[in-house]
């Protein structure tokens, strides 16, 4: 048995069309979607992924502000340009990209994130709304994931999903997705001790902790559905996930590739908010002025 490999590429090509087609009908009705990245790290990897998101904006239709306000930046300056963005009428969709500086939290600066441009769900009153069905952005990632078990027709409802991870980014919101799809969802962490006590009855694992190896095959039982949100720079430079995919492609059914997985969907994803964004906003402007 060898795992079937669920690529995200053909899925992140079909969303980034939609988008495109989305930003185009704005432009023809005289709207320009803008999404604007505050970066403040001189993290190599950040900034690839940064420009890489700025390369699919563009190709997109969509414009991509990168606001880089550097390695020293403080919490006072980060809130003041959250705030601006927001105000920003031309601004459509706000991205704080991490890690942060030093001493320097994204939970105290998320929530300056207005919710009408938060296209990734960072702000908290975002995933409120996601845990009582009001509409909402959901963090890209937890959605790339939900759209990936859909694009390869996996059943949800009524499966035993565990997800591995309790982020604010990743963890919580996806498990609210799951639940919203009828699967039994169990989240573990660190102190969930040893995982083959959840993992081994599951029929699909979701492993978004950022530990390299976190999960093999002696954790699963045969014909799982493995999606790997793990995103881990080796010394080489090379990108690999959470999973140890030698010995998971052995047991599991199927398995997504890093990279070439979820993160090329939560890149796509991130364009397509910015245009629902934009629409909305387009949307408003036309009740204004007829009212």
């Amino acid at each position: 048995m060898s795992a079937v490999l669920l690529s995200g590429k053909e899925l992140a090509r079909t969303i980034k069309q939609k988008a495109h087609q989305e930003a185009r009908d704005l432009e023809a009705d005289g709207f320009h979607p803008i999404l604007a990245v505050v970066v403040a790290t001189d993290d190599g990897s950040t900034h690839w992924y940064v420009r890489s998101i700025e390369r699919a904006a563009e190709s997109t239709g969509i414009s991509c502000r990168i606001v880089d306000l550097g390695p020293d930046a403080t919490e006072q300056v980060l809130v003041s340009v959250l705030k601006d963005l927001s105000e920003d009428p031309s601004v459509h969709g706000i991205i704080l990209q991490t890690p942060l500086p030093p001493g320097v939290a994204a939970d105290k600066l998320v929530g300056h994130i207005t919710p009408e441009k938060d296209v990734d769900g960072a702000n908290p009153s975002s995933l409120g709304r996601l845990a009582v069905g009001l509409p909402s952005f959901a963090p890209a990632t937890a959605r790339a994931v939900i759209e990936i078990l859909d694009h390869f027709d996996i059943t949800l409802a009524g499966r035993n999903v565990v997800v591995i991870g309790r982020s604010a980014v990743v963890g919580k919101p996806l498990s609210l997705l799951l639940l919203e799809r009828d699967a039994a969802v169990t989240v573990c962490h660190s102190r969930s001790g040893p995982l083959e006590r959840y993992t081994r009855s599951a029929d699909v694992v979701v492993v978004a902790a950022g530990r390299t190896g976190l999960l093999n095959g002696s954790h699963l039982s045969s014909g799982a559905v493995v999606i790997d949100v793990g995103t881990n720079v080796l010394p080489d430079g090379s990108l690999v996930g959470d999973v140890d995919e030698d010995s998971v492609r052995g047991v599991a059914a199927a398995l997504t590739p890093v990279p070439g997985g979820v993160g090329s969907v939560t890149t796509s994803l991130l364009l397509l908010h910015t245009t629902e964004a934009a629409r909305e906003r387009s949307r408003a402007l036309v009740r204004g002025s007829a009212g």
